[in-house]
């Protein structure tokens, strides 16, 4: 590998970790099992692709804590209407007693972990155990969330839920699933950009909204994970600038190999990504 500047690559080295670095190299290399690299590769190049991934990251986790914030308020102003406030607390709304019982367990934890001023004052003013689902769930995680949504017995308030997203409730249930993942990923700073995701998303056979015309698209790769943010940002914010976002990236770091991250070659062309 031609390293250019010594001391700048030392010194990368040194804050970033060889072992994380190491991840970004692998595109350039010959014979990874003998760690030889390709002619011209360079560590510039590389570190080029830590950025690029780190930037697109940025991105995504941008777009991510609007679609937590629009399914969680959602989910509450539906299930509220339809079961009440304190819906959460009732096992006869799960499907499965057990898993409904650990996830209230964790809701009660994260609320006595909590020392919000809204919180104080429930325990001040009020006797009940736990807040109404409106404020429960502004400090309970959206994993949380996504286990309730899961286990919920009622089809009809799922599929109302859902129909919002433009989706039906087994691939909404199974999309956020997948964003608690998504977000993890970005919250530990490790790579993205052609990450082979352990949690993978259904393929919807059909959707409420315009979705990828190219059904052979792999739903393990970042480009289903980019469309599947698209869709949600298109009902929540349709003036949304991701896809400008993304092509800026794009230009920005050239030397990024879309394919790694399975964008087909005609991903411009594809409706949804048309700005």
């Amino acid at each position: 590998m031609k390293i250019e500047d010594e001391q700048k690559t030392l010194h990368l080295l040194e804050v970033i970790s060889y072992y994380r670095l190491s991840g970004y190299w692998y595109p350039f290399l010959i014979d990874k099992k003998n760690h030889k690299f390709k002619e011209e590769s360079s560590f510039e190049a590389a570190f080029n692709l830590y950025k690029f991934d780190r930037e697109l990251r940025m991105l995504v986790t941008r777009e991510l804590e609007k679609i937590e914030i629009a399914i969680r308020a959602k989910m509450i102003y539906i299930l509220s209407h339809n079961r009440g406030p304190f819906w959460y607390k009732d096992s006869t709304n799960f499907k499965n007693s057990f898993k409904h019982q650990e996830t209230l367990d964790k809701i009660i934890s994260e609320y006595h972990r909590n020392d919000e001023d809204f919180v104080k004052a429930f325990k001040t003013n009020y006797s009940d155990e736990l807040p109404p689902s409106w404020m429960i769930f502004e400090i309970s995680s959206f994993g949380t969330l996504s286990s309730l949504y899961s286990n919920f017995v009622s089809g009809k308030d799922r599929q109302e839920i859902a129909k919002f997203f433009g989706l039906n409730d087994t691939v909404f249930s199974s999309w956020i699933h997948c964003i608690v993942y998504i977000r993890n990923v970005c919250a530990h700073h490790t790579r993205l950009w052609n990450r082979i995701m352990r949690i993978q998303p259904l393929v919807p056979r059909k959707t409420f909204n315009q979705w990828l015309v190219d059904k052979t698209v792999p739903n393990n790769k970042t480009f289903f994970t980019l469309s599947m943010i698209i869709y949600f940002m298109n009902t929540i914010n349709p003036k949304h600038t991701i896809v400008e976002r993304f092509k800026e990236l794009l230009k920005k770091y050239t030397n990024v190999d879309t394919r790694a991250m399975a964008f087909p070659a005609n991903w411009e062309n594809e409706p949804l990504w048309k700005i």
